[in-house]
């Protein structure tokens, strides 16, 4: 089998045909559907981009991996989609990012390079095109193409209306891949990482004009200021994550989203039609998810952070060959973590004994098996003190500042690092604006997340015991 990993920056699960949205045009996505199964309740454990990323590609919890930032380092111990491609007998090759910072323990001193930013590759990948956070390799491109275009990734993503398609940042990578694809020999493994939809929310080309703002939908809108936690007080006041405060403002941020989301479905349809045209369609497993959602202006907030579904509930797509069941939807509660055991079990390796996911093989089969009730995530917002607080001192300070999520069909349920927590009544209005009070269903909704913690509790090596005799999961660690 060839395997194709492709991950696209902040994509909510709504955003695309297949998912259910009436008008943004997503045939590359949609086909995987049909040729596949789409996980329909499929969610990122924790955001922005470094968290999510590790519980993508770690398969654990945030409260196992404590990635907690973008900054905060990648514990090097921990087996990855990488590691486990070589141990599939691949060379996994990366083109785009992997936000994943070096693990300091590593390095030979303070004057290493690699601890000036998070943007670092993931260990166990070799490197067909790395594209850092400055996207400095594609801004050269353009250069060179006769573009006047600043360095740096903002300014150049925010001037992508002004030029044509074919020079956009997905197209850019996506040429890269395809140059690399042409030269390989059968199982290969690449894990294609796009940036778009991500913000700014600029789309290339005629991309831009592809929706029209009047025809897009308005967002869920905040309740009042009353009745906000001080936490969503903060972010819908700070500019950052703010949503655009007017309805042309909103609209044409969401038709940007939408223009950016079809972009980057035609560079997929390129790259598909480039696997296809090779005869290796049919042997090639294709995974398509995301590090976290994008609010897209729901509860008055932009970007992604705080406890809201729309920053986690995110696009699921597996399309494996081998498995009949072509165009099925599951609605279990699926997770990013689910993602790594479930390709091991396709590759035919161990799955390591870190990973805090279930193979999702049942589901895929269409098997009733027993399966989680809730699906989880968590958010940190330490980053924002960490320069000026040290987590060593005694009153540890550092952790008043977290969360974590639990979502089930009628609550959801947010408990906060300081005691306190909320708890919304989906069954009766799944917008996440009328709070639950049935005690006896809240106590139900904390029972469950205290459950959920204490069975993921890191397990390195605890299920292993010394002895002449190897039991359990020892094979795994080989």
């Amino acid at each position: 089998m060839n395997v194709l990993f492709i991950t696209l920056d902040q994509f909510r699960s709504d955003s695309f045909a297949a998912g259910g949205h009436p008008f943004v045009q997503t045939p590359a996505l949609d086909r995987l559907a049909r040729e596949g199964v789409r996980l329909g309740s499929h969610y990122s454990q924790a955001a922005p981009c470094s968290p999510g990323r590790a519980a993508l590609y770690t398969g654990t919890y945030q409260m196992n991996n404590r990635v907690v930032s973008n900054g905060t380092p990648h514990p090097a111990h921990f087996e990855n989609v990488a590691t486990v491609a070589r141990r599939a007998g691949y060379d996994p090759t990366l083109f785009g990012y992997t936000d994943q910072g070096v693990d300091p323990r590593l390095v030979s001193g303070l004057d290493d390079p690699r601890l000036d930013d998070y943007d670092g590759i993931l260990p166990g990948f070799s490197v067909g095109c790395y594209l850092p956070n400055s996207q400095a390799p594609w801004v050269h491109w353009l250069r060179s193409l006769g573009h006047d275009v600043q360095m740096g990734w903002q300014h150049a993503l925010a001037s992508e209306p002004e030029r044509d398609a074919h020079l956009s940042l997905s197209a850019f990578l996506a040429d890269r891949f395809i140059d690399w694809h042409a030269k390989q020999d059968s199982e290969w493994f690449a894990h294609l990482s796009f940036l778009r939809p991500h913000p700014p929310y600029a789309a290339a080309g005629t991309f831009s004009t592809m929706y029209d703002p009047a025809d897009v939908s308005m967002p869920i809108s905040a309740v009042e200021p009353a009745q906000r936690h001080s936490l969503h007080e903060i972010f819908i006041n700070f500019e950052a994550s703010a949503a655009p405060t007017t309805e042309a403002g909103l609209r044409t941020m969401r038709a940007q989203y939408y223009g950016m989301i079809s972009e980057v479905d035609a560079q997929l349809a390129r790259v598909f039609e480039a696997i296809d045209q090779r005869g290796e369609w049919d042997n090639t497993l294709i995974v398509v998810t995301s590090d976290h959602g994008e609010q897209l202006g729901d509860h008055g907030l932009k970007e992604k952070e705080g406890f809201f579904p729309q920053s986690y509930h995110i696009v699921g797509l597996w399309r494996d060959p081998r498995r009949p069941r072509a165009g099925t939807v599951v609605e279990r509660y699926t997770e990013n973590v689910d993602l790594l055991p479930t390709l091991c079990e396709a590759l035919g390796v161990d799955v390591p004994a870190s990973c805090d996911g279930r193979t999702l093989g049942a589901l895929l089969d269409g098997e009733d098996v027993e399966w989680r009730n809730a699906a989880h995530y968590e958010w940190d917002l330490r980053f924002a003190f960490i320069p000026y607080v040290s987590s060593l001192s005694g009153d540890r300070p550092l952790e008043n500042y977290n969360l974590a999520v639990s979502v089930q069909r009628d609550t959801a349920y947010v408990q906060f690092s300081d005691g306190t927590y909320l708890c919304f009544d989906t069954a009766l209005d799944p917008t996440w604006r009328t709070a639950c009070t049935d005690d006896a269903r809240i106590f139900e909704a904390a029972r469950e997340m205290l459950v959920w913690r204490q069975q993921h509790m890191n397990r390195d090596l605890t299920d292993l015991l010394l002895t002449k005799k190897r039991p359990g999961r020892w094979p795994a660690l080989v």
